[in-house]
């Protein structure tokens, strides 16, 4: 089972994100840097969901672990935000499976091997 860990970017009170799957950077230490950030992800296997193409870039030019989901909406509505991700969220769960980077864009979903 996949376990995540959602940078302290990203909504704390997010129903979705709401489990045992799920660590909220703020549960664990909500200074920390990317590289401790990344570091942590790699020995617990869990994947980044991130809004900081920081990570993006920095698995491009790497294998995983940490796998990566970049959430790249830009500004919105925090509703708009919990719908959208809502309603796309296993679509981006199935294609995590199997690429070590997905962006998830307004318009689309790309997954990178």
């Amino acid at each position: 089972m996949q376990k995540f860990l959602v940078d302290v970017n990203l909504p704390y009170y997010f129903a979705l994100w709401n489990s045992e799957e799920y660590i909220h950077q703020n549960d664990i230490d909500d200074e920390w840097k990317d590289e401790e950030i990344w570091e942590y992800a790699i020995q617990n296997n869990l994947t980044i969901i991130t809004k900081d193409s920081d990570f993006s870039n920095r698995i491009l030019l790497q294998e995983p672990p940490p796998k990566i989901i970049h959430i790249r909406l830009g500004n919105m509505r925090m509703s708009d935000f919990f719908a959208f991700i809502t309603q796309v969220w296993n679509e981006i769960l199935i294609l995590s499976d199997n690429h070590k980077l997905v962006n998830v864009f307004r318009d689309r979903i790309e997954a990178i091997e």
